[in-house]
């Protein structure tokens, strides 16, 4: 079996309507449907697809002026204040 690679999935949002981005949260969700949400405006997600076909997915469901990056990770050095069930995903 292929091992799926991990994206960082982060944005900015100009309008704060969690409503108007609901469409948006979904469809990360749906990805891969393995996914971790532990802060506001950051995704991270696993899977086979590219970030172009990520960017892709996502585009439709934010608005003019958003922000959006999507970046292919392997953690080979990192750090940072999570709790233990954060850190338990993100290295599983």
């Amino acid at each position: 079996m292929k091992t799926m690679n991990k994206y960082l999935i982060t944005y900015d949002l100009k309008n704060t309507s969690l409503v108007l981005y609901a469409p948006l949260h979904e469809e990360i969700k749906k990805i891969s449907g393995l996914w971790w949400h532990y802060l506001e405006s950051t995704w991270i997600v696993k899977t086979n697809l590219t970030a172009s076909e990520i960017s892709a997915k996502l585009i439709p469901h934010i608005k003019q002026g958003d922000r959006l990056i999507v970046v292919k990770i392997d953690y080979s050095d990192s750090q940072g204040w999570l709790p233990k069930e954060a850190w338990d995903w993100i290295n599983s």
